[in-house]
């Protein structure tokens, strides 16, 4: 039966990925993936065969239409990004949008995203949160900051390192630095880290010390 299933990979150490995973990966006809090379090792690992072709946001507006007919002619595809769950924050959503528009049947794999277990071991409320993923870099993002100033709810946010001392500036000038915050980086990698404290004392942490990987930020809301 034609399908697009969506799979997470691992977002660090290789060993979090389910056995359903692996074996659709197997299974299926092609595999659509952010950066064939990373997914590459993934298969390189687990000894996965399946095909493998690009699909990142600058191809997915002209490999759309392709992908979608492949499906309805009968084969069933997965959609993987460089590390976690597709679609968030990743391609992913222009293709399952089209899907839905086909009648073309989705599922999505439950598994690994980076800014669960960062809000479960962040000590914040987590009942209740609101995920941003990555500010605008620049038209919308101070908009953005004075909406979410007054936002009650734990908030979730991603950052690349290289601006990671920014971002928490301008969190102190929009949320004050007394908020709490907590930062997680190189989630299940063997540097693994999260610092907790205000924000001034976290920024203060991460200009003494090189921010390197991925960071999700949580803050505490209003």
């Amino acid at each position: 039966m034609s399908k697009l299933f969506l799979i997470p990979t691992p977002i660090g150490n290789l060993e979090d990925i389910t056995l359903r995973a692996l074996r659709l990966l197997k299974e299926v006809d092609m595999v659509l993936a952010e950066d064939t090379r990373t997914t590459r090792k993934l298969f390189t690992h687990y000894e996965i065969s399946t095909p493998l072709a690009p699909f990142h946001m600058h191809n997915e507006h002209k490999v759309l239409n392709k992908w979608i007919e492949r499906i309805k002619s009968g084969e069933t595809i997965a959609l993987v990004s460089d590390a976690g769950t597709p679609a968030i924050s990743d391609p992913g959503f222009l293709l399952v949008r089209e899907c839905v528009k086909n009648d073309i049947e989705v599922d999505c794999l439950p598994g690994a995203t980076a800014f669960v277990p960062a809000l479960v071991n962040s000590g914040l409320p987590s009942e209740k949160f609101i995920f941003e993923g990555f500010l605008p870099a620049k038209k919308g993002r101070q908009t953005r900051l004075k909406v979410l100033a007054e936002e009650e709810r734990t908030m979730i946010f991603y950052e690349s390192p290289h601006r990671i001392v920014k971002t928490l500036s301008q969190f102190m000038e929009y949320f004050g630095e007394e908020r709490i915050v907590s930062v997680s980086r190189e989630i299940s990698k063997m540097f693994e880290e999260t610092k907790r404290g205000s924000m001034k004392e976290v920024k203060e942490y991460f200009e003494e010390k090189k921010p390197k990987g991925e960071f999700v930020i949580i803050v505490e809301g209003k």
